[in-house]
C-alpha cells in the first residue's frame, strides 16, 4: 500500500456540517444529510481529472449513439471508471453561481451515471435536496464539503471505507439505534478472513480461479470488499497467479445499500452485484452459489413481518427454511439457512457473526434445536470462536463468529472445535489480582461501547489455536454427537386414596401430570441404562414415555470452558470481616470526635 493518507478527520466533516445543518434538521437526521453529499464529495473529487474528457465525448456522441452504447464510451473517456459526469458543473463550479445554485445543481446530479443517480434515489437525496433549498442552505452545504479533500491522492478507497463507517457510527448514537443495527469493526472481520481463507492459498492461486464472495445482510459493504482484499493483498501476495474476485451483497436498509453500491462504484467492482431488498422474502439471487459467505445479521430483530412467507417455504422440503424456524422475535438462524442453501457443490465456506442465542436459544424440538441438529447431522459446523465482549460500537453483548463449510478436511469430519476467544488470565498490577483478556486489549479510545480491540497477535494467536487442531486451555474439540442428547419424558403413576395405582382404560398405569418430568441423556449414552443408572434408584415406579422422547442440539461455552474457583478460605474471610468492622469502628469514632 502506498503512503498516503487512509483517514480522514471525520469529527471536522461533522462539525463543519453539524454548523450548517443543525437549526434546520434534527440532531437525528443529520446523518442522513452528511452521508450522501459525502458520496458525491467523493466521486467528485475522483473525477476532478477526467471531467474534461467526458465532456467532449458526450458533446462528440451523445446525438450519434443510443444511451445504451454511449455508457461504454463515456466509461472510456473517464479512464473505465465506472461513473462519470456529462454536466458542465463540478461541486467547486456551482458556487460561482449562488443565485442559480439549485438548478445547477439538478443539473450536476442529472449528468451522473444510471448507477449514481440510483444510488441518490436510494438516499432519498430528493428530498434532503428539497429541505435544504427551503431553509437557503443548499449553496453552504456545498461550500462545506467542498473544504474536504477526498481526492486519492489525499486518502485511499480503505481510509474510506472508515470514513463511511464513523459516519455512520455516530449518525446510529444520534438515532439510538438499537444493538441489531450496527456495523462490524475492522478488527472483527480480519479474524473472519484470517480463518475463512487460513487454508485455501492452494487453491486461489491457481491459473484462471474465479472466485465469488456474498454477504446476506451487507450493510454499507465492508465486509466483502475487506474479504477481497485480504485474498489479494494477504493470501495470494506471493504469488504470481492472482484469482478474480467477484463480490455479491443484499441490504434492506436503503442508506446502508446506497453506500454499499457506492463504495463497489468507487472500488472498481460491478455495483449491480449489490442487491436492495429483504433477504427472507425478496432474495435477489435466487439458485445462486457462493463460495465464500460472510455476515454480520441483526440480533434479536423480528421476523413477524415475513411471517407468512418463510412459514410457507419451511414447508417445502426444497425450501431454504426446512429444517426448522427460530421463534419470531429473532431471525439469525434464517440468514444462516439462507447462506447454506447457497453453498457451491464443490465448496463453500462461511462465517457468520451471532450473539449466544443462536448457540443454546430453544430446547428439543424447537425450531432453533432442530435447525442445529441440521446442521450438526450435516457435518457442516467446523469452529466457533467466542469472542471478547465490548468489541462492537452498538453492543457490548457476548458475540460469536460460526464457521462452517461443506468441504471439511479429513481430520476435521465428524468433529466441532470450540475456541474460547473471551478467555481471561490472572495478573497482578499493584499487588492487586486483577483479570484481563487473553485475545485482546483495551482500546486507547473508547467508540461508543468498543472498548477492546483485537490486534494481528491477538489474531495469530487464534489462528494457531485453529490450525493446530489440539486440545488446549482455550481449544476444545468435540464430535457432533457430544452436542445432541435425548430429552427424555420421566412418567410416574397417580394413586387414588387408598396407596392403589389407577389405571387408564387399556390397564396401564395413569401418568400423574404434576410428576412429570423430563431428563436430558447425551446421544452417547445408552437411554435404559441412563434411566436405571440415574432414576429408578429415587423413583422406583417411574417410566420412559418414548412417544414424547425429542432429540435437541445446544453449544453452551460456559459449560465447555468453565473454570473451577474454589472458595476462600474461611479464616481469610474472618480477617476481611475483622478487618471492615476496624475500619466501621474508626469511622464512626472520626465522625463521633
Amino acid at each position: 500500500m502506498s503512503n498516503k493518507n487512509t483517514k480522514v478527520e471525520v469529527g471536522f466533516i461533522w462539525q463543519i456540517t453539524d454548523d450548517v445543518l443543525r437549526d434546520a434538521f434534527k440532531k437525528n437526521e443529520i446523518g442522513d444529510v452528511v452521508l450522501p453529499f459525502v458520496v458525491l464529495r467523493r466521486l467528485d473529487c475522483i473525477l476532478d481529472p477526467v471531467n474534461d474528457k467526458v465532456r467532449d465525448a458526450y458533446t462528440k456522441f451523445k446525438d450519434k449513439l443510443s444511451e445504451e452504447k454511449l455508457i461504454p464510451v463515456l466509461r472510456k473517456a473517464a479512464g473505465n471508471f465506472k461513473f462519470y459526469n456529462t454536466s458542465k458543473h463540478t461541486l467547486h463550479s456551482l458556487k460561482d453561481e449562488p443565485q442559480y445554485i439549485e438548478i445547477n445543481f439538478n443539473n450536476y446530479l442529472n449528468g451522473f451515471n444510471p448507477e449514481v443517480r440510483e444510488i441518490l434515489e436510494s438516499f432519498q437525496f430528493d428530498k434532503i435536496v428539497g429541505r435544504l433549498v427551503k431553509n437557503r442552505l443548499l449553496y453552504e452545504m456545498i461550500d462545506a464539503i467542498c473544504k474536504i479533500d477526498l481526492h486519492t491522492e489525499a486518502i485511499d478507497n480503505h481510509g474510506m471505507g472508515y470514513v463511511f463507517e464513523e459516519l455512520i457510527r455516530i449518525s446510529n448514537e444520534q438515532s439510538n439505534e438499537t444493538a441489531g443495527e450496527h456495523f462490524t469493526p475492522r478488527d472483527v472481520i480480519q479474524i473472519m478472513n484470517t480463518f475463512l481463507f487460513a487454508n485455501e492459498k492452494e487453491a486461489l492461486t491457481k491459473p484462471g480461479i474465479i472466485r465469488t464472495i456474498f454477504d446476506p445482510a451487507c450493510g454499507t459493504g465492508g465486509m466483502v470488499h475487506l474479504g477481497k482484499k485480504h485474498i489479494l493483498e494477504k493470501v495470494c501476495a506471493e504469488s504470481l497467479n492472482k484469482p478474480d474476485i467477484v463480490t455479491y451483497g443484499q441490504e434492506l436498509n436503503e442508506q446502508s445499500y446506497a453506500i454499499a453500491k457506492s463504495e463497489a462504484l468507487i472500488t472498481g467492482e460491478d455495483a449491480n452485484n449489490i442487491k436492495h431488498g429483504n433477504s427472507f422474502s425478496e432474495d435477489q439471487f435466487p439458485g445462486k452459489t457462493f463460495h465464500y459467505m460472510m455476515a454480520n445479521p441483526p440480533y434479536g430483530v423480528t421476523w413477524k413481518k415475513d411471517r407468512k412467507f418463510i412459514e410457507n417455504e419451511a414447508l417445502n422440503p426444497a425450501g431454504r427454511f426446512y429444517a426448522g424456524t427460530p421463534r419470531i422475535s429473532d431471525g439469525q438462524l434464517l440468514f444462516l439457512q439462507h447462506m447454506l442453501s447457497k453453498m457451491e457443490r464443490e465448496g463453500s465456506r462461511i462465517g457468520v457473526v451471532t450473539n449466544g442465542s443462536p448457540l443454546f436459544t430453544g430446547g428439543a424440538g424447537s425450531g432453533e434445536s432442530d435447525i442445529r441438529r441440521w446442521i450438526i447431522e450435516n457435518d457442516w459446523l467446523e469452529c466457533i470462536v467466542a469472542l471478547p465482549k465490548d468489541l462492537f460500537y452498538n453492543t457490548g453483548i457476548n458475540t460469536y463468529i460460526w464457521f462452517l463449510t461443506n468441504k471439511k478436511s479429513k481430520e476435521r469430519k465428524g468433529k466441532i472445535q470450540l475456541i474460547d476467544g473471551n478467555a481471561t488470565e490472572k495478573v497482578i498490577i499493584n499487588g492487586k489480582e486483577e483479570r484481563h483478556h487473553v485475545y485482546c486489549q483495551p482500546n486507547k479510545k473508547s467508540l461508543g461501547n468498543k472498548r477492546n480491540e483485537i490486534t494481528s497477535k491477538h489474531i495469530s494467536s487464534l489462528l494457531d489455536l485453529h490450525t493446530s487442531f489440539k486440545e488446549s486451555e482455550h481449544s476444545k474439540i468435540f464430535d457432533n454427537e457430544y452436542f445432541g442428547y435425548y430429552q427424555l419424558t420421566v412418567e410416574q403413576p397417580q394413586y387414588d386414596d387408598n396407596g392403589e395405582i389407577i389405571l387408564d382404560r387399556s390397564g396401564k398405569p395413569k401418568p400423574d401430570n404434576k410428576k412429570r418430568d423430563t431428563e436430558s441423556v447425551p446421544l452417547s449414552e445408552d437411554v435404559e441404562t441412563y434411566f436405571e443408572r440415574e432414576v429408578q434408584p429415587h423413583v422406583s415406579d417411574a417410566w420412559i414415555d418414548y412417544d414424547k422422547t425429542r432429540i435437541g442440539y445446544e453449544l453452551n461455552f460456559t459449560k465447555y470452558f468453565y473454570e473451577y474457583k474454589p472458595l476462600r478460605p474461611a479464616s481469610k474471610i474472618k480477617s476481611e470481616i475483622k478487618d471492615l468492622e476496624s475500619s466501621i469502628t474508626d469511622l464512626l469514632q472520626d465522625l463521633i470526635s
